[in-house]
């Protein structure tokens, strides 16, 4: 039987596809230190079926895949990209249902719904938590929706999960999410915790909340509140017109990954550190190394910050979009720096874009507000100089066997590549 400690008690974890187990799996990940333990988080029978489903469909698959199943949205926050999408664009639940039927027999390993709100197609998600019941399932949700009625279906099927949004302390939730949205998620964490539903938290830092967000004394409170892992992603300035100066600057950054990995080593708590944890994470992850992302119009794209795309899964298969000449594109650019602490292309290494924008048929997929990857690179330039330095004394200071497993991430992927 295997345990994770949560507040101090050793909490025992279902097998899989429980949604307890996705947590323990993702403690396991962010704690590989070869990658023989990443491979085999989910054992070596898995691992061996994996490699051969790779070779059989000769792309690669990924562990996580992101789906948005609306762009609707009860709220309107402040720099959410989200907001910048067509409000009416959904995926059929018939789209839905055939894509978690291939995501199964594809070997994927957990299915992460986003939005917009995933919570407005909150019937179909409990229908097809119920008819897949082989897979786990994860919401990014607002926690403003998630009543007592649902949480009793979430406790009772036992394979789906939330990670509730949240912007720090009232004042700094309510400027984003508006007035009243903090209590709202902490009364849902109340109901969660109550029917002993592992839910995450999870925090978009920026310039004006991230002191707060990585204090001590938020991330206890989490804890306090019941949440077994926390999610926290850095403001991306995705979009025409997004508020550059919600962005952190390098020292602001470099603040951020030193008190949030001071904290998970303290208290063996998982938190997923979205801009910082490429050391741990073997690199990027997107575009099927371990993660995809399906949009609400259909659109597949590398992650859920890189709306870029040359396929639509409206108009083919997964497994057709999966083998995307894109995403080998894409995954053949890896690793975009040879140091692991710069490993997005956005915000880090932003003068790859100019070679990802060279694949065929690729286009932008923000709707509202969509922007070449030529103004990306140019908006984020300035951001990525001042973070190289820092990122470059980061690596120095790795230990040596720590820069040796870094290295062995391009065969890795040369390899899955091959398959």
């Amino acid at each position: 039987m295997r345990y994770l400690t949560i507040q101090g008690e050793k909490r025992e974890i279902p097998k899989y596809p429980h949604h307890k187990d996705y947590i323990y799996r993702s403690y396991k990940f962010f704690e590989a230190r070869s990658l023989f333990s990443l491979l085999v988080i989910n054992g070596i029978s898995d691992a061996i079926k994996r490699k051969w489903l790779q070779w059989k469909y000769n792309f690669s698959i990924p562990l996580n895949l992101l789906i948005d199943p609306t762009s609707a949205c009860n709220l309107h926050c402040t720099g959410c990209w989200a907001a910048d999408y067509d409000k009416k664009s959904e995926l059929s639940y018939e789209k839905l249902d055939e894509v978690l039927t291939d995501a199964r027999k594809l070997g994927i390993n957990s299915i992460v719904f986003s939005g917009g709100e995933p919570m407005m197609r909150k019937d179909d998600i409990l229908k097809l938590c119920r008819k897949h019941s082989k897979l786990p399932y994860n919401m990014f949700t607002n926690g403003t929706l998630i009543d007592e009625a649902f949480a009793d279906e979430m406790a009772v099927l036992g394979n789906l999960n939330a990670f509730l949004s949240i912007e720090g302390f009232r004042d700094a939730t309510d400027f984003r999410r508006g007035k009243g949205t903090y209590d709202k998620v902490l009364a849902t964490m109340d109901i969660l915790k109550k029917r002993d539903i592992a839910f995450g938290f999870s925090v978009c830092y920026h310039s004006k909340n991230w002191k707060e967000i990585s204090s001590d004394e938020f991330l206890d409170f989490m804890r306090e509140k019941g949440a077994w892992i926390g999610w926290m992603f850095n403001y991306i300035p995705i979009g025409s017109g997004a508020d550059v100066s919600l962005c952190l600057n390098a020292a602001e950054r470099a603040e951020v990954k030193q008190r949030i990995e001071a904290y998970m080593l303290k208290h063996r708590f998982t938190i997923i550190d979205f801009a910082h944890m490429g050391h741990m994470a073997f690199g990027c992850v997107a575009a099927g190394n371990e993660f995809a992302h399906i949009n609400s119009n259909g659109d597949l794209e590398p992650c859920s910050f890189f709306h870029y795309s040359d396929v639509n899964i409206n108009e083919k298969s997964l497994p057709e979009a999966l083998a995307s000449p894109f995403f080998r594109h894409f995954r053949k650019a890896k690793p975009f720096s040879k140091n692991p602490h710069r490993p997005c292309p956005i915000m880090d290494t932003p003068e790859v874009l100019r070679y990802l924008s060279e694949s065929n048929g690729v286009h932008s997929t923000h709707l509202q507000n969509p922007e070449s990857m030529k103004q990306l690179a140019d908006k984020t330039k300035p951001l990525a100089i001042g973070w190289k330095p820092v990122a470059d004394s980061l690596f120095q200071e790795m230990p040596q066997k720590e820069k040796k497993k870094i290295a062995l991430f391009k065969r890795y992927l040369l390899y899955k590549e091959k398959l």
